[in-house]
């Protein structure tokens, strides 16, 4: 199949996004895109003003009616269920109706790929690839799993579209997706199990990231997190450089903080690079900027380059990403949702604001995540003084009898729990006092920050 065939995309659960990124590249290249999503987001609101066309109610009437031939390319995303009229009014013509994973594979296929992967970390890692890239003025295209802040966008480029640009990937490991790249450079930030409902155990997560570094391109590199002794150091044909926090082929020394903001020396090259300072906080943060280094160096980018993008990187919507920072009162939003990555932003909010009442508010995102990491969700919260404890969002996900939010509640040793809904989660905040509220989760809790922040601005004004 070759992409150059098609002059129309049509997009079934546009909104998502991977499938917004998508959706902007072949507006990009001047093809008709359209597409389907259930509800109007601010991101849909965003495609629809770049000229795409977007309709919300499952109809089959809606479709435009040049989408309906041989020259369009449809897409689709998992989440879009077996009963979808479009869906299966698209089949029944006998189209072939294409995963975001194959066609991102059709895309990266004649270009030099970095494909990010990882159960955390990969969204972060590959924004801060793409903007030291861009800062460095690189011919590249990514395709990213989030809104980056720099670029209010998830589809970032440098340089016109030619044979010689880079794609930035992220490598997403739901459904096996990654398996669909063969990139040039790869990294791994984590292989922590997640996406049990998928893989069954941890042991097949492996397996299934063991066979990603095997489809790196002979001369390739791959860079991974240290503490993955899971996967071989020794690949055919494949550099692979370590990484991580005083571990690894590469790691930080002379560590500074201020305020939580890092400054660090890169030690693993000849000579080390000195004095990196990270324009965004969290110990994790830290060593997502060596792993995007690593790669940026292997690309020929100057130590000056990567200094000046590492410390202009304003990160990612949704990723520890300040709604209010007053002296008095911050307010985070974090996508974090899994025992690991809410102990990484929990402990580092500890650390940035030592003697402060932390207030976490939590949706738990998946059925069967919440049941097959129970005992580990509980314990990460308690690491707040504080928990609001939503109902879970189910997502892909029918209910799954005697598994809720419950069954984490009980385990959380922190001085105040409460548990909530999503409509009375204000009224709750309302009712405390707080100091650093972070709200958490990878479900609709991001549709509360407008209606919390609003509170927490006019609760706790500030005396004229």
């Amino acid at each position: 199949m070759q992409l150059s065939q098609y002059d129309t995309v049509y997009f079934l659960g546009i909104g998502g996004i991977g499938m917004s990124a998508l959706a902007r590249w072949f507006n990009k290249q001047g093809m008709f895109v359209a597409g389907y999503d259930r509800t109007p987001t601010p991101l849909t609101n965003e495609l629809e003003k770049e000229g795409i066309k977007i309709h919300f109610d499952d109809d089959v009437a809606l479709i435009p009616a040049r989408v309906d031939n041989q020259k369009t390319l449809f897409v689709y995303t998992p989440a879009i269920p077996k009963d979808h009229k479009e869906y299966n009014y698209l089949k029944g013509k006998g189209y072939a109706i294409l995963k975001r994973s194959e066609v991102l594979g059709l895309i990266t296929k004649s270009h030099k790929t970095i494909a990010v992967a990882g159960t955390h970390g990969k969204t972060t890692t590959s924004s801060l690839i793409t903007h030291i890239l861009k800062v460095a003025g690189v011919n590249m295209v990514a395709f990213l799993g989030g809104v980056t802040t720099n670029y209010a966008s998830n589809l970032i480029s440098e340089g016109e579209a030619n044979e010689n640009t880079i794609v930035v990937a992220e490598a997403d490991e739901f459904d096996r997706s990654f398996l669909k790249l063969f990139p040039d450079i790869a990294v791994i930030t984590s292989v922590d199990p997640d996406h049990l409902d998928i893989y069954g155990n941890h042991q097949e997560v492996i397996k299934s990231f063991t066979d990603f570094t095997r489809q790196i391109n002979k001369g390739g590199l791959l860079v991974k997190h240290e503490s993955i002794r899971a996967i071989d150091n020794e690949l055919d044909g494949v550099e692979v450089n370590t990484y991580g926090m005083s571990r690894g082929q590469f790691f930080a020394s002379r560590i500074t903080t201020e305020g939580g903001f890092f400054e660090f020396n890169l030690v693993g090259y000849a000579s080390e690079i000195e004095k990196i300072k990270l324009g965004v906080p969290g110990f994790h943060n830290m060593e997502n900027a060596i792993a995007a280094t690593i790669v940026a160096k292997h690309l020929g980018v100057d130590d000056a380059s990567i200094k000046k993008a590492l410390g202009s990187y304003t990160g990612v919507k949704r990723r520890f990403e300040f709604i209010i920072k007053r002296d008095d009162l911050v307010y985070i939003d974090d996508y974090a949702h899994h025992p690991t990555e809410i102990t990484a932003f929990l402990s580092s909010l500890r650390a940035m604001y030592p003697g402060k009442k932390i207030t976490a508010v939590f949706q738990p995102h998946l059925y069967s995540r919440t049941r097959d990491f129970a005992e580990g969700f509980s314990k990460s919260l308690s690491i707040a003084d504080e928990v609001l404890l939503m109902d879970i969002y189910p997502a892909r996900e029918l209910p799954i009898p005697g598994v809720s939010s419950d069954m984490l509640f009980d385990a959380i040793t922190s001085t105040v729990k409460v548990r909530c809904t999503k409509n009375d989660v204000v009224q709750r905040v309302e009712d405390m006092d707080v100091e650093v509220i972070a709200t958490i989760g990878a479900g609709d809790i991001d549709t509360c920050v407008g209606p919390l922040k609003e509170l927490l601005e006019s609760k706790y004004q500030k005396l004229a």
